[in-house]
């Protein structure tokens, strides 16, 4: 627990840094040009597509007739703006997740590396290849869950544990790896997340929760359209400054950790040969023989 609040609190103070703000700003340039291209050749579409299915829904008839008696006469239009953008709400937090991976995790590794943990070796046992088959493979693996659990969704309690539960393994998957893919061994790794396994699964739970926060700043630029190119930017922002505090988090602990387990691992014993006496050789000088 000592390890996991002074870790936490660590990555709140590096999240003050000037230039991880500054870093948190590529993935929003990412996320802005995906979302602008996206907005701009599919939205109306797919809110055409949406208020159709809305519309042609045969057990959703009767919501939509009562609420025309109640004077509201466009339900489908006033609901489909927002439906888009809560099934677009998990695929921006996926990608802005894989942007901060990719773009900002190997830089914030560096810099904890530099000024807390100079003196710890780097091993390397993670690749780069490496790191992109276990962060799309964790990916692919949470989408399926995500997707499979959709309908359970409906039942109150479920919609509050089940998405969070599923951002934060996949959180804790790809973060914790790329934390570690640099100084650890691959046995160090694998030990590391046998070690904490449950520990970085809470990390990463916490983190899922925090990133559906900016949710709501999302969906406010959707229902205020006066300010939705200031407020889904913004949400986006928000969306990678939470996931670069994930990242050092992650970062922090893991390479507390791994310190920790070298410090646990006794120092090998040199190898020193012990010294060799060498005995000066035997005389051969013929002693004189003892009077009588």
């Amino acid at each position: 627990m000592a390890l996991l609040m002074d870790s936490f609190f660590r990555a709140l103070a590096y999240c003050m840094l000037p230039r991880v703000i500054a870093w948190s700003v590529l993935p929003l340039a990412l996320m802005v040009i995906l979302a602008l291209g996206g907005g701009y050749f599919y939205w109306g579409s797919a809110i055409a597509a949406m208020s159709a299915a809305l519309e042609a829904s045969t057990w959703l008839a009767p919501l939509w007739a009562w609420l025309q008696q109640q004077g509201l006469h466009n339900a489908t239009g006033v609901l489909a703006p927002v439906l888009v953008v809560v099934l677009l709400t998990p695929l921006i937090v996926l990608v802005s997740l894989l942007a901060v991976a990719f773009l900002m995790t190997p830089m914030l590794v560096s810099l904890v590396g530099q000024r807390r943990f100079p003196t710890l070796e780097r091993q390397h046992g993670g690749s780069f290849l490496h790191s992109v088959v276990w962060s799309l493979g964790s990916t692919l693996v949470a989408l399926v869950v995500l997707l499979l659990s959709m309908p359970l969704w409906l039942i109150p309690p479920l919609v509050l544990i089940l998405p969070p539960l599923i951002w934060g393994w996949l959180t804790y998957r790809v973060m914790a790896f790329d934390a570690l893919a640099e100084h650890a061994s691959k046995a160090e790794c694998e030990e590391l997340l046998r070690r904490h396994r449950m520990t970085l699964l809470l990390m990463g739970v916490v983190c899922g929760y925090l990133g559906a926060a900016p949710a709501i700043v999302w969906a406010s630029g959707v229902l205020f359209v006066a300010a939705f190119f200031i407020l889904v930017p913004l949400a986006i922002w928000i969306y990678a400054l939470v996931f670069a505090f994930s990242s050092l988090w992650f970062v922090h602990f893991c390479l507390a950790a791994l310190q920790q387990l070298r410090a646990e691992q006794p120092s090998p014993v040199p190898d020193v040969q012990p010294p060799v006496v060498t005995c000066p050789p035997e005389s051969t000088q013929q002693l004189p023989p003892p009077v009588s």
